[in-house]
């Protein structure tokens, strides 16, 4: 048995003070092994016996395993799978691994000799109990049966949320159905094993009986007695539950019921009605008084929560009865013993009299300036007295105060003392103006109006548009609110007289007009700001802009945004400019140099297409005579790469429409097979007949013959037909070169056109012509079609050799031939089957076609030769340029196969003397060299047909670079070179040559220029202008550099500096110059240097100067404030010194730490401002030092933490004697020769971290375990 030892303030005290010393001699001190039981040993004794249990081994519980094992028997008769031979394999097996799965617990099988199945089940104990329900409904056989208990302890067994059941049905391994509450049977329903059912019923009609030992009893006792059975504060009620173990359930007063309800054990439940109504019996003959009470004062006598009433039937013992809120009656009814009645009423009548209310008369209108900024005016009373409510109704002239009647007076003195200043010093006037004009008044983001406001301090209310009110009131300073009324007044005379103008602009130039973020707009309202400008919603399509204002600035807005529009319109003019897409990047240039100069030049927008766009049109925007500049600019370019030619064509203008064709199908076909010539119409509706094609000459002939006829054929007649072909046979009806086709046109005169890629019906050619030209057209191209479905096969014979040409490059021959010819299948042998038979399949025509090719490619081959050309390996990058395109465009142009040699070093070459070669004798002396033989490293080799060659070669030599050599001054070159050699290679990109610059050290002027012949004159002329830029800038330069010093006492630099270098760089921005002040070790500490235009850098001089003045008129003062003051004055992070020296305009200096005056603070301004900061500071160190003067006052109470020596007096007055402290026996330093540990000793008492000394002598705590 153990026991408590109770610790009462008076023990302790006593223990304090020493009071208790000769009693703790009289008792027998504790042992030490008792106070400090030794921790138990992990090994087990020699002798096997036992240890004996202490305070430190019966605390410690053992841990238990989260996995548990449980095993499970099935008796053969209740197996659900009793085939013994499929034992491990079966049904059986399968739904142990299914229940492993599901539960994640793990089972073992095994058989009984009774061929009973024994399962052992491991894991967490959710995971066994889950498995175990899975095994006893899947592998056991189930029964069922019914267990009836009364319908009203079905919850019960359910439980909350039927969590109960869940835990009923998991630890039977059973089903269990309890019948619906709408189903009056009482029978529960139980399936499972037989051993389930039986535990099962057990449980639920143990669940019943423990209901049937539970009682509910309802007493009715009349609602006016229920506080005498809850007593104050529920206190009796819940002494009765604590003391009986019942529950009682008494309505609150806020519910009308008599009815209280007891729950619990019967014995309880009686016991605690027997209490109840013996209450009850004491009470119901207790006396009542009833008293009248002013409505208004009820809330008083119930108090907050009805905390009132309860300290009243605390005090007294008497109920006190209030009528509800919504009765009119005002009579209070008292009940309980009459002796009692008495002090009851006068709580009652002290409670209701308590508080007051009144009312002070206030104009409404005043009622804002009452409250103040957030509350600031009245939370001075409200901080004062703080139970006093005050409340200020909307549209009544009085505020109405509320609170106890000792406070009231000075509160309504204060609040009239308030209302009195109000009326005297404010006034309101309200003004008449039409609705319409409101929202001018008040201007954008309520511009106008706070301008108002700010200027005449007066407070004005505009009402909202729905309320529809004329009237606008102002209210503040009778001055203020006059000037407000008389200049809203004259805005809405002037607003009166104001002209609406509608202006029509095209929708498309409002987004223009606007201007990105509105800055364009925002400017022309700056220029016009009494003109509201409004545009439309752009989903309104709408093209009116309306402008609203004064007459005169209304028209002279007009017409600037008309001349905006005229100028937009001007701008707007756009011209389609055809130019062949291989030359667009000569357009554009190295790093766009060309396109971006004809902008700026010609002062338009130049768009070109997409680089995998099929479109040729630049697009030039802007005026019309700089487009036509810009066109002009463009086309030279072009004309300057090609042998472009141009001609006018006069086709009468009624008749272009019908030469475009739809979507431009006619002219697109000329345009294709006549070399991709550019044919322009005029503007449709221009009524001009000239039509003009530019190209190559040859082509733009044919074009042009080609328009004329068509032309000739749409004056007299024109038909149409359309026939369909699958898009693959397209090119073998062109035929190579348009040449299929042109044979069908020129035998019936009739025009063919084919779908381009734009078009969706792929499928689609259309014939144009006339009548009988279209038939036999029709007619030729359906027989072709019809041969081209007529599928063959035949077979040629192709030389081996030859084989590795038409397959290479993954079959790129092959594939060009089939899209050439109708998608023909072209298979070649196997490699190594020494065979020359190439197969060829598909349509006859085409077969007969790709097979005439293939001969074409095999004559080529057999007539190729190898031809090589000399030229200096120095210039071979050049001639491939940029990733090898120059030489690419050689290959394709002129169809041959060019091959560069391999790239040797100069290292690579080494000069024999003497028959000597790396130091060693040459026997045999080397064949004679001819110096007229070119180098291997210079010789390109080129293979194709020898016409063919020979015009590849000339092309290649046309592409070596020549050099011409531009005198630059010397010391412009590291100019030209720029930042990291920015400058010359941006030179380089732009004209495509190279720039050799000479070395520093060769203080040479001349600088050499290598590339192509035609690029070598816009180069030079380039540096050259490079060169007259350079020279303006170092004239710049030299105006630039201009010095300047002024001399200023080093004292004022900071304050010319400013703060974080405002001001100083806002000098420096302001006049574009270079503001140097001296570095400490500077012998001139006084002066300043600025640097620039001469007339800047005097006009930045005059800047300083004119701060040096301001700040020689400024004095310097010093005061003396208490140091105890300074860091609240300083506030948090400066925060309150910053806000005085933003006010005052002073700056302040207070002492550093050390000092020697740590009073002394230092305040600097122009004279009258330091005087209104040093009053200001004088006022605060007052009001601060009060706070610290009562805090030091405070201090002087509170209790010291000095020495708590043996003289030290106690919690009651008394000196304390002498303690022993706490003393134990039998100590490990009281037996034998050990000693007590020295508290001061650091190894007896080791610091944590600090390392220990390793040591053989025994310990007094005992043999160390470490």
């Amino acid at each position: 048995m153990s026991s408590v030892a109770v610790l009462t303030q008076e023990s302790f005290n006593e223990h304090r003070s020493g009071l208790v010393a000769d009693s703790a001699g009289d008792e027998e001190a504790p042992a030490y092994k008792d106070a400090f039981p030794p921790l138990p040993e992990k090994a087990a004794s020699p002798e096997g016996t036992q240890e004996p249990v202490n305070a430190w081994t019966s605390k410690i519980r053992p841990l238990k395993s989260s996995v548990i094992t449980q095993v499970f028997h099935v008796p053969l008769e209740e197996r659900k799978y009793k085939d013994i031979n499929q034992f491990g394999e079966g049904d059986q097996a399968k739904v142990c691994v299914d229940i492993m799965h599901k539960t994640g617990a793990h089972l073992e099988l095994s058989m009984a000799k009774d061929q009973g199945l024994s399962i052992m089940v491991s894991g967490k104990l959710d995971a066994v109990m889950k498995a175990r329900k899975e095994i006893v409904s899947r592998l056991q056989t189930q029964a069922s049966a019914t267990v009836a208990i009364p319908k009203e302890h079905h919850r019960f067994v359910i439980g909350k949320n039927g969590e109960k059941l869940q835990e009923l049905e998991l630890k039977t391994a059973t089903k269990i159905q309890i019948p619906r509450p709408d189903d009056p049977s009482n029978h529960i329903k139980i399936s499972g094993t037989k051993e389930g059912l039986e535990k099962a019923k057990h449980e639920i009609l143990l669940i019943s009986a423990e209901q049937d030992k539970r009682a509910v009893e309802r007493v009715n006792i009349d609602k006016v007695f229920h506080p005498f059975i809850t007593g104050a504060y529920n206190k009796l009620v819940a002494d009765m539950m604590q003391e009986t173990g019942a529950r009682i359930n008494v309505p609150p007063p806020s519910v009308n019921k008599t009815e209280i309800v007891i729950t619990g054990e019967k014995e309880q439940v009686a016991l605690a009605v027997a209490m109840i109504k013996k209450i009850y019996e004491g009470k119901k003959n207790a006396t009542t008084i009833a008293v009248e009470v002013k409505k208004s004062q009820h809330k008083y006598v119930i108090g907050p929560k009805g905390n009132t009433l309860q300290e009243i039937l605390e005090k007294t013992g008497v109920s006190v009865e209030i009528p509800p809120p919504d009765s009119n009656s005002e009579t209070v009814i008292l009940r309980g013993e009459p002796d009692r009645l008495g002090q009851a009423l006068t709580e009652v009548y002290a409670k209701a009299n308590s508080y007051t209310v009144s009312s002070v008369v206030a104009p409404s209108w005043l009622h804002r300036f009452i409250i103040g900024k957030k509350g600031q005016n009245l939370a001075k009373i409200t901080q004062q007295m703080p139970k006093v409510h005050i409340e200020f109704t909307e549209g009544e002239d009085k505020i109405t105060l509320e609170g106890p009647t000792k406070d009231m007076q000075m509160v309504q003195s204060q609040m009239e003392a308030i209302v009195t200043d109000l009326v005297s010093r404010m006034d309101y006037m309200e003004i008449s103006v039409d609705p319409r004009f409101h929202r001018h008044l008040i201007g954008k983001g309520g511009a106008n109006i706070n301008r108002i406001k700010d200027l005449h301090k007066v407070s004005v209310r505009i009402p909202p548009d729905n309320e529809k009110s004329h009237l606008i009131r102002i209210e503040g300073d009778p001055q203020g609110v006059q000037e407000a009324s008389k200049e809203l007044l004259e805005l809405a005379s002037r607003m009166e007289n104001e002209r609406t103008k509608d202006l029509i602009i095209e929708q498309r130039f409002h987004r223009a007009i606007i201007g990105q973020k509105g800055e364009k707009i925002k400017d022309v309202r700056d220029k016009f700001p009494e003109v509201i400008i409004n545009f439309p919603d752009p989903a309104a399509k709408s093209d009116i802009v309306q402008l609203r204002g004064p007459r005169n600035e209304v028209e002279k807005c007009s017409k600037f945004m008309a001349k905006m529009v005229a100028d937009m319109v001007e701008n707007g003019f756009f011209l389609s400019v055809p130019i062949f897409k291989q030359f667009h990047k000569n357009i554009i240039g190295k790093g766009g140099a060309n396109i971006k100069k004809i902008r700026e030049e010609t002062n338009t927008r130049i768009d070109l297409p997409a680089e995998n766009s099929n479109s040729e049109m630049i697009v030039i925007t802007g005026k019309k005579e700089n487009c036509e500049a810009a066109r002009i600019r463009i086309l030279s370019i072009q004309k300057e790469l090609a042998n472009i030619t141009e001609m006018e064509v006069s086709i009468p203008s009624k008749l272009h429409n019908s030469l475009i064709g739809s979507k431009g199908r006619f002219v697109r076909s000329i345009m294709e097979e006549c070399g991709g010539v550019h044919i322009h119409f005029p503007t449709e509706g221009s009524g001009i007949d000239t039509v003009t094609i530019r190209g190559p000459a040859e082509e733009v002939e044919k074009a042009k013959k080609q328009l004329l006829s068509l032309a000739q054929d749409k004056q007299t007649k024109s038909h149409t037909a359309e026939l369909k072909a699958k898009p693959e046979y397209h090119k073998f009806l062109i035929g190579k070169g348009g040449g299929n086709i042109r044979k069908v046109r020129d035998s019936t005169g009739a025009r063919i056109i084919f779908p381009t890629l734009e078009d969706e019906d792929q499928e689609l050619i259309t014939v144009v012509g006339t009548e009988e030209a279209v038939r036999e057209a029709q007619k030729e191209l359906e027989e072709l079609i019809k041969s081209l479905d007529n599928v063959v096969e035949d077979v040629m014979n192709v030389d081996p050799k030859h084989h590795r040409y038409f397959v290479a490059r993954r079959g790129q021959v092959l594939r060009d031939i089939a899209d050439e010819y109708g998608g023909v299948m072209v298979s070649f042998p196997r490699s190594g089957a020494n065979s020359d038979k190439v197969t060829l399949k598909g349509a006859k025509d085409c077969v007969e076609a790709a097979k005439k090719r293939m001969l074409e490619i095999i004559e080529d081959l057999d007539a190729q030769v190898t031809m090589e050309c000399v030229i200096p390996q120095k210039f071979h990058r050049s001639i491939m340029g940029p990733k090898g395109s120059r030489i690419q465009g050689i290959t394709r142009d002129h169809n041959v196969q060019i091959k560069f040699p391999e790239r040797i070093s100069a290292q690579d070459f080494t000069v024999q003397e003497n028959g000597e070669a790396n130091g060693e004798m040459v026997e045999e002396p080397a064949a004679p060299v001819d110096p007229t033989a070119p180098r291997k490293c210079d010789v390109i080799v080129l293979s194709g047909r020898k016409e063919r060659c020979e015009a590849a070669v000339e092309a290649l030599k046309a592409l070596v670079p020549v050099t011409t050599e531009v005198e630059v001054p010397f010391e412009l070159h590291r100019y030209i070179i720029g930042q990291k050699g920015s400058g010359i290679r941006k030179m380089m990109d732009e004209f495509e040559v190279n720039i050799q610059v000479p070395a520093p050290e060769l203080q040479s002027d001349i600088i050499s220029i290598t590339g192509l012949a035609n690029h070598l004159d816009r180069a030079k002329e380039g540096l050259l202008e490079r060169v007259k830029e350079l020279t303006a800038e170092q004239e710049d330069r030299s105006l630039r550099s201009f010095k300047l010093t002024i001399t200023v006492d080093p004292k004022y630099h900071p304050k010319i500096i400013g703060r974080k270098g405002a001001i100083i760089t806002n000098i420096r921005t302001e006049h574009d110059v270079n503001i140097q002040f001296p570095d400490k070790n500077d012998d001139n500490q006084d002066q300043i240097t600025i640097t620039g235009y001469e007339h800047k850098a005097t006009a930045a001089r005059d800047a300083i100067q004119a701060i040096v003045d301001e700040l020689e008129e400024m004095i310097s003062e010093d005061i003396t404030l208490d140091a105890r003051v300074h860091a609240r004055i300083i506030g948090a992070r400066g925060k309150g010194i910053r806000k005085i020296m933003d006010e005052f305009k002073v700056d302040l200096r207070f002492p550093q730490p050390g000092a020697a005056d740590p009073n002394q603070v230092f305040v600097t301004g122009r004279p009258e401002l330091v005087d209104e900061a040093i009053d200001h500071l004088l006022n605060l160190e007052e009001e601060y030092m009060a706070d610290v003067n009562e805090n030091e006052s405070k201090m002087t109470y509170m209790k010291p933490t000095g020495d708590r020596g043996a003289s030290s007096m106690d919690e009651g007055g008394r000196e304390r004697g002498s303690s022993k402290g706490f003393v134990v026996r039998e100590a490990p330093w009281q037996t034998g020769s050990e000693k007590a540990p020295d508290m001061s000793s650091s190894e007896d008492f080791p610091s944590f971290g600090a390392p220990v000394a390793a040591t053989n002598k025994a310990s007094p705590w005992g043999p160390k375990r470490f």
